[in-house]
């Protein structure tokens, strides 16, 4: 007789009761055992391993033990799955059509004992909709019962569980006040109101070595002792529960639990808030144009048109040939802004230096120039008359008389009305557009390589596991999911030379230099002063 393999799956949607010696989920599997026992007959076994979901929701497939049962029905591991009730293996009339899907390349099929019904049939498997339409009504007539629950309790002010705002503790519905807690949330709300700066108050509390005290959730979970984050403190200050509100669903209810803020220092929190909003957008629409538009050209004397991109809250500004925007050209240049030191700014501009000027012209060049530009652009725009852009050098005609004006010094009688300053570079093919790199092929602007970064981290995890010598290349390779090859390329790179790895974290690499070209064979000798001449320090 040939043997049927049958594999048991139990599951139980809450918590509750499963840390007791005979819980539900042994009870599912004693009856399905048993049902399995009265099939012995006809060759029905069941299998050893166990498969039980407890304290997770049949409305998705993303379970543990299930996805180790799929993955067995994929190796052909199971002929039959048997289950106490349909509903158990999933609620959902979708992920029941994938889950048959699934059950019908392998051939297998499933059992409810409670519910007698035979899949390989019509009249089964319309059988089995019928009862998985009702379990999926049933979920989501609870959900609506739980959510209306949930929004009639906070329209009367009760605190609905979860882990509540610092300062106070659960008091069965409500909140209790912690006074020690409470104390550090009113000194925050009152440094706001003297500071006005999220960033400043944060400044205030490290430096003051004001902490968010230890705290332990219900499941036993320790959080806080570590110094309050720019995030916290915003979430602390837009906190309704500290003033006595309870909100939800777009309304304001009064809470039972007793304020931490009154509600004067609340309210001008709330509006200082909102003047810094509408600063904020202000200063967006009108702070940091684009310095050099309509002054830059390329070798050609075509105008290069000002553009940017941005990532997160970061805008980075750049230079782009008017033809390679509007998409008529498929070369193009785009620059970032240079400006020199100041005392070489002092000379070509034929000014005069004294001794006692020397000192302090030496540390007025870039810091000086952006710092004014940050103030004043037009003081910046009348700098620079023009940037002209070559294929080996950017030239930047500069107004003798403005740059005297910037450093506070006095022009020779014959000195010239403007004067080139220049910086060497080299173009190199990026994408559609052509980007200028120093001519050791480093950025002009240093930028780290994230991607070379974790590379690096890598390198040195990997090989942290094979010195322990618990692991071997082969094995690493296996619990990587990579091939051994790959593996021992990328652990080299954990004895790079050190002036190679501050070169990758400082972005100082020449732009040629990426994971893949690190992790080439043969790529890195091992020798540290034939990579520093070689991949990137230069």
């Amino acid at each position: 007789m040939k043997t049927i393999r049958c594999a048991i799956y139990t599951r139980k949607s809450s918590e509750e009761g499963l840390d007791q010696a005979f819980n539900s989920l042994d009870a599912q599997r004693e009856a399905c055992g048993a049902y399995i026992l009265s099939q012995a007959s006809e060759g029905w076994t069941a299998l050893p391993d166990i498969y039980d979901d407890g304290g997770l929701s049949g409305g998705s497939l993303e379970r543990p033990a299930l996805q180790r049962l799929l993955a067995a029905v994929a190796t052909d591991s199971v002929d039959i799955i048997v289950v106490y009730k349909v509903d158990r293996l999933t609620r959902s009339l979708l992920d029941f059509a994938k889950l048959v899907e699934a059950f019908d390349k392998s051939g297998t099929s499933f059992v409810s004992v409670t519910q007698s019904f035979n899949t390989t049939t019509s009249m089964g498997r319309l059988t089995l909709n019928m009862l998985l339409s009702f379990a999926q009504f049933e979920r989501e007539v609870t959900a609506e019962r739980i959510r209306d629950k949930i929004a009639a309790s906070m329209a009367k002010g009760m605190w609905m569980g979860g882990t509540p705002p610092l300062g106070y503790e659960p008091d069965g519905r409500s909140l209790k006040i912690v006074e020690a807690h409470a104390d550090i949330i009113r000194d925050i709300y009152q440094r706001y109101l003297e500071l006005g700066n999220v960033r400043l108050v944060t400044q205030a509390l490290e430096h003051d070595g004001i902490i968010s005290p230890p705290r332990v959730t219900l499941a036993g979970r320790t959080f806080g002792g570590v110094p309050l984050s720019r995030g916290q403190l915003y979430t602390i200050l837009r906190c309704p529960t500290y003033v006595g509100e309870v909100h939800h669903g777009g309304n304001v209810y009064p809470g039972l639990h007793a304020a931490i803020i009154d509600r004067d220092i609340w309210d001008q929190v709330r509006a200082s808030f909102a003047e810094n909003r509408q600063g904020e957008r202000r200063a967006a629409r009108i702070a940091s144009p684009s310095l050099f538009a309509g002054k830059v050209v390329d070798a050609k004397g075509q105008p290069l048109i000002a553009s940017h991109a941005s990532k997160g809250k970061t805008r980075y500004r750049y230079y782009i040939s008017r033809d390679l925007q509007t998409g008529n050209a498929t070369e193009g240049m785009r620059i970032a802004r240079l400006f020199e030191d100041g005392l070489a700014l002092a000379a070509v501009a034929s000014l005069m230096v004294y001794a006692s000027d020397v000192a302090r012209l030496v540390h007025a060049g870039a810091s000086a120039a952006a710092a004014s530009a940050g103030r004043d652009h037009k003081m910046l725009r009348s700098i620079v008359h023009q940037v002209i852009v070559h294929n080996s050098c950017i030239e930047i005609i500069c107004s003798t008389a403005a740059i005297a004006t910037l450093l506070g010094a006095v022009q020779h009688d014959d000195a010239p009305d403007s004067v080139a300053v220049q910086s060497n570079v080299r173009l190199s093919r990026s994408g559609r557009a052509m980007r200028l790199l120093q001519d050791n092929g480093a950025q002009i602007t240093p930028a780290p390589n994230p991607s070379l970064i974790k590379l690096l981290i890598k390198a040195r995890r990997w090989w942290a596991q094979l010195s322990e010598g618990a692991v071997d290349i082969r094995t690493l390779a296996d619990a990587e999911a990579m091939t051994a090859s790959y593996v021992s390329r990328v652990v080299r790179l954990a004895f790079l030379a050190p002036a190679v790895v501050d070169a990758i974290l400082a972005g100082t690499l020449r732009s040629d230099v990426d994971a893949n070209a690190l992790t080439e064979s043969g790529a890195i000798s091992p020798i540290w002063a034939e990579q520093v001449t070689a991949p990137a320090a230069n």
